[in-house]
């Protein structure tokens, strides 16, 4: 399978394409979508978060756990969904602890491409979903990538930030070398943390650490 993906990253991730659980990810695919089911994203957005966001230009990673499996919703960015949809529940409390942090009124756009082409990389841990069916990618070789991803951030780039919202991103600290990056640790967004969330501080942190590496902060506002 010819993967369509930004040149930095194609270049960055190489070896994985090649790799039996890559190969075999892109047959159980093949395999779903021939037999009618559903996947979310559509397939030219899966590597969204890589376009929008290349290799040598990511100064900060969100890392979320699954894409949305409702129809609409996923567009290969962890956390956000297209304009013409309403935001979901932790995006909604992502924008209220932006708010509070930062003081600025969030338009409740839940499209977060301008994030990404600031050096956001929006990363889930699995890139694909069964509609309708959250996690049901969970197990088919997504992590494998996504954590030779982290990895690859981690020994070729410095100074990078990376958020860690909830048990299962906070479990990748362990991909990140912590004296050459920084890692941010928080409570998921979801409500189901029942505000945990909230007070982070987040945004005005992640951007305190950029001005001070000499890069620009990130504009949170949308």
């Amino acid at each position: 399978m010819e993967v369509k993906i930004e040149e930095s990253w194609k270049e960055a991730l190489k070896d994985e394409f090649g790799k039996p659980y890559f190969e075999n990810l892109v047959r159980f695919l093949h395999r779903e979508k021939a037999a009618g089911k559903t996947i979310y994203p559509p397939g030219g957005q899966i590597f969204k978060a890589f376009e929008l966001t290349p290799a040598d230009k990511v100064k900060v990673v969100i890392l979320g756990q699954d894409p949305y499996h409702g129809a609409g919703q996923a567009m290969g960015l962890s956390f956000s969904v297209p304009d013409n949809m309403p935001a979901p529940p932790s995006l909604k409390n992502i924008f209220k602890e932006i708010h509070d942090d930062l003081g600025i009124t969030m338009s409740g756009r839940p499209n977060l491409e301008k994030w990404a082409g600031q050096g956001v990389l929006l990363l889930n841990a699995s890139l694909t979903v069964q509609a309708g069916m959250p996690n049901s990618h969970s197990g088919i070789g997504w992590t494998e990538f996504t954590d030779a991803v982290i990895r690859w951030l981690s020994e070729n780039r410095t100074g990078i930030v990376f958020l860690l919202w909830g048990s299962h991103a906070r479990a990748k600290k362990e991909l990140i070398d912590t004296s050459r990056h920084y890692v941010l640790e928080a409570a998921h967004p979801s409500p189901l943390a029942r505000g945990a969330f909230f007070g982070c501080r987040h945004f005005s942190k992640t951007n305190a650490i950029l001005t001070a590496e000499g890069l620009s902060p990130i504009d949170w506002q949308l």
